[in-house]
Order: structure tokens, then C-alpha cells, then sequence
């Protein structure tokens, strides 16, 4: 049967294919625009199912805020030039967007994800794949997320807090990757492993027990202002520390951050 130019056109926009692809598939289905499109994706899925080893080194995260939720995902490709593109980041919108409807916690990519994927598979040839996910369930919720889609975090905190504070906080934990939110949550046998290592470092310096357990109670200190996200100094203005930022009756109860593929 004779295939409209137009009709092979329009099969091309639709699966970015080239010509006599899109023309050979539209032969095997009698001209039936649907069925050639189907066809095509399930015979260019199992070209790309035998790629899955193919590294992945490239990709991008998305956040969305929803009602009283929220979800950060990953998804991975093997180019940056992929990943960059309009559709990839399409389709990061619509993984993200499936990903509210999971349960809080962990997240398994669901049938719609996967299409989504399997659609740029299709598309570019490249291996691609869920990564992972976390959707949060309760209170209030910032983000940020680094021009490049590479680095990005969601924080989830109780009480009042404005969009561009969250947002700054955000940006802080993206770039100082801190250990906890606040010293409370830091395993005690991490704290008394500084003490040792402290007490130890003085001793052999020949400082006596009462100097070397004052010195180790000073390097505890600092390991916590360093590395706990409350007494940080802010990013954006190092006079201050997160906890000095957020408002009155304001909590940050937990943040997720991802560095792609980390």
C-alpha cells in the first residue's frame, strides 16, 4: 500500500525516529498511525532491553510540592546532551508528578514512570532508568534544585515558614551536605569516637587526662557546629546559623538531598 508522506511525517514528530523507520512500521500496520506507533516502541524496547548494561552516568532530579506532600526523584541516562533536552525533561515532570501518588517513603517507579522512561528510551536509544525516590507526607515543604538538575534537596519542616527562607535552607544543605539537622540526632557512639580520637591526639602530645578530656569536649563541639545542620553558619549570611534564620515555632523535621548518582 502507498504511505502518505505526511502520515510518515507525523509518525516521525511523534516517536523522533527517521523516515524509513517510521515508514517500514506504518507498511507492517496497514497505514494504522496507533498500531505503527505501538509497534514501533515495543520493537525499539527490546532492542533497548538488551542495553540495560550500559553505563548511566548522566541525568537529572525533579521535586514537586504537593497539599501536605511532596517528592524528590532521580532518573538516569547515559549523556548530559540527553538529559538537557526538553523531552527528558518532560518526562522528569511526569515521573515527579506520579511519584505524589506513592506512599510515603521509598519509592518503586510505577507503571506510569516506566513508560514515561521507556518512552525516551525509545526516543534517543540511550539506556535510562529510575534511580530513586522519596515522597514526604506532612507539614509544610521547601526546595531547591541546582540550575543544571544535578544537585537538589527537599526540606519538610513544621510551623510557618516563607517560600525564599525554605528555599535558602535548601540551598545550604545542597552545598554543606550536614551529617543531621540538629546534635540531638547524632549517634552517641559517633560523638564518643571524636572523644577518643581527641583524648588520644592530646595524651600523645603530652597534655595530662584533664586538658586532653577538655580538649576532646571542644572538638566534639565543633564537629557539631560543623556538621549538624541547625548550628551551621548559613550559606547566604555567614553571621548567622540555621537555627538563628528559621522562625519563631519553625522545626526542620527532616531533608533529603541527592547529588546525582550519588
Amino acid at each position: 500500500m502507498t504511505i502518505a508522506a505526511k502520515d510518515v511525517m507525523a509518525l516521525r514528530q511523534k516517536t523522533g525516529l527517521g523516515m524509513m523507520d517510521c515508514k517500514e512500521a506504518l507498511k507492517a500496520n496497514d497505514g494504522d498511525m496507533s498500531a505503527a506507533e505501538e509497534w514501533i516502541r515495543a520493537k525499539r524496547k527490546g532492542k533497548m532491553d538488551t542495553r540495560t548494561e550500559r553505563a548511566t552516568g548522566e541525568g537529572r532530579i525533579a521535586i514537586v510540592l504537593g497539599d501536605g506532600q511532596a517528592a524528590i526523584v532521580e532518573v538516569l541516562t547515559e549523556t548530559d546532551f540527553t538529559a538537557r533536552n526538553e523531552e527528558f525533561i518532560a518526562m522528569m515532570e511526569t515521573v515527579s508528578q506520579a511519584a505524589l501518588g506513592c506512599t510515603a517513603g521509598d519509592i518503586t517507579a510505577t507503571d506510569e514512570m516506566t513508560a514515561a522512561i521507556d518512552n525516551i528510551r525509545v526516543k534517543t536509544g540511550e539506556n535510562a532508568n529510575f534511580a530513586r525516590g522519596e515522597k514526604l507526607e506532612g507539614g509544610h515543604f521547601g526546595q531547591y534544585l541546582h540550575h543544571d538538575g544535578k544537585r537538589g534537596c527537599l526540606i519538610q519542616v513544621e510551623g510557618d515558614a516563607d517560600v525564599d527562607t525554605l528555599k535558602g535552607i535548601c540551598q545550604h544543605i545542597t552545598f554543606y551536605d550536614p551529617a543531621a539537622i540538629t546534635p540531638d540526632d547524632v549517634p552517641q557512639d559517633k560523638l564518643e569516637e571524636i572523644r577518643a580520637k581527641a583524648v588520644e591526639e592530646a595524651k600523645d602530645s603530652g597534655k595530662p587526662e584533664e586538658i586532653a578530656q577538655k580538649m576532646s569536649e571542644g572538638k566534639v563541639r565543633k564537629f557539631l557546629e560543623e556538621n549538624t545542620l541547625i548550628k551551621q553558619k548559613y550559606v547566604v549570611d555567614e553571621t548567622k546559623t540555621i537555627e538563628e534564620i528559621l522562625p519563631e515555632g519553625c522545626t526542620i523535621t527532616k531533608f533529603v538531598r541527592y547529588t546525582l548518582g550519588g
